[in-house]
């Protein structure tokens, strides 16, 4: 096995990182391409066991071997036709977040990835087999907050928006040409992965969204700036001849308070947690002779397998045939196209649904 990184910045960095903790990940062979010889030369500074290339095509023009893996690290409008190149080179490919740009880029390389039969995969699986996350699940399926009706899922940031307060240098966060669009193509990925990996739903319905600009006084001007920083939306999760309704929230940009909140609500209790950085509590409410309880736990994540080495880890583990919570193939074009869709409803004003399984979305009038 060999691993292909195409572009050498931070987060090709952090997946390399990830391969030393493969098993024996010392002794696997990694290659690394990019145009940029000052990138490509501090990424060798740091894994100085990896064989630099300048031109991706001339990297993967060797003859590919089995579990052959790339991995994509690029800036979003990159991520299709490299995704392609690396495809039909005969390897398996791991790409960042956002898959692609639009769902039509996703079905070629779906057909591409099941005729060679090859793996297409997606970083959007990072926060995936989490413990707390997974005590969410084992709570879910135990029946312990009965039938479930309603699912918060808020985060909203003040300031947080890549291209300006974060990673200020990487201004192609901010162009839709570029980037494919703000927060929804930034955190939406993660957002879908945890949602339908919890419920796995068999269609999702997004049934009105909205998106939005705030202004502030340090908004650049010298540079295009036509990305959304704040959409909501109700979602209709179905799975077994029910539905449950999702309110969705994300920000990073906002006027208004910021906070999180992601709590599932059924007839006999609630949950809540974070799936994310802000905490490892579970938090169980329900009721106990007409007063309402609450216990807690502190699941903390443990081994020194990390979410931002997830990726990597579930992949080549998926790869290798073993059981793996990585996103791959039709699951990863159905939560993409999730995340599509809500701007496909802001576009269009018709109710978009999602059939698991079905890459292309059906407008509901």
């Amino acid at each position: 096995m060999k691993f292909y990184l195409i572009g050498a910045g931070v987060i090709a960095r952090s997946h390399a990182d990830a391969i030393l903790k493969l098993p024996n990940g010392a002794d696997i062979e990694v290659k690394v391409a990019d145009p940029n010889p000052h990138a490509l030369n501090e990424f060798v500074k740091l894994h100085p066991k990896a064989t630099p290339f300048s031109d991706a095509k001339v990297m993967l023009a060797e003859e590919a071997k089995q579990n052959d893996i790339v991995v994509i690290g690029t800036p979003p409008f990159t991520h299709f036709e490299l995704s392609r190149l690396a495809l039909e080179s005969g390897r398996h490919v791991l790409c960042e977040k956002p898959l692609v740009m639009k769902r039509e880029e996703g079905e070629i390389l779906l057909e591409i990835a099941n005729r060679k039969n090859l793996l297409l995969g997606c970083c959007s699986d990072r926060f995936l087999g989490l413990q707390k996350t997974e005590e969410i699940k084992r709570l879910l399926q135990s029946d312990a907050v009965g039938e479930v009706y309603k699912v918060t899922f808020v985060y909203r940031g003040q300031r947080s928006r890549p291209g300006v307060e974060y990673q200020p240098e990487s201004k192609w966060f901010l162009d839709r040409s570029k980037s494919g669009g703000g927060i929804v193509m930034d955190w939406g990925p993660y957002d879908f992965a945890v949602l339908n990996d919890i419920f796995k739903p068999s269609a999702v319905e997004v049934s009105a969204a909205w998106v939005s600009k705030p202004e502030t006084e340090v908004d650049p001007v010298d540079t295009v700036y036509d990305i959304e920083g704040h959409v909501g939306a109700m979602l209709k999760y179905h799975l077994d001849g029910k539905a449950i309704w999702v309110q969705y929230e994300r920000a990073s940009c906002t006027h208004g308070e910021a906070y999180h909140h992601v709590e599932i609500e059924g007839t006999r209790g609630a949950l809540q947690w974070s799936p994310y950085f802000e905490s490892d509590k579970v938090i169980y409410t329900r009721d106990k002779a007409g007063e309402v309880v609450t216990e807690e736990k502190e699941i903390v994540h443990e081994g020194n397998i990390g979410f931002m080495d997830n990726p990597v880890y579930y992949f080549y583990k998926k790869v290798k045939g073993e059981a793996s919570p990585a996103l791959t193939n039709e699951q990863t074009i159905f939560n993409f196209s999730c995340v599509q869709s809500l701007y496909d409803y802001v576009e269009t004003g018709t109710v978009q649904r999602i059939e698991a399984g079905v890459t292309k979305t059906n407008q509901v009038v």
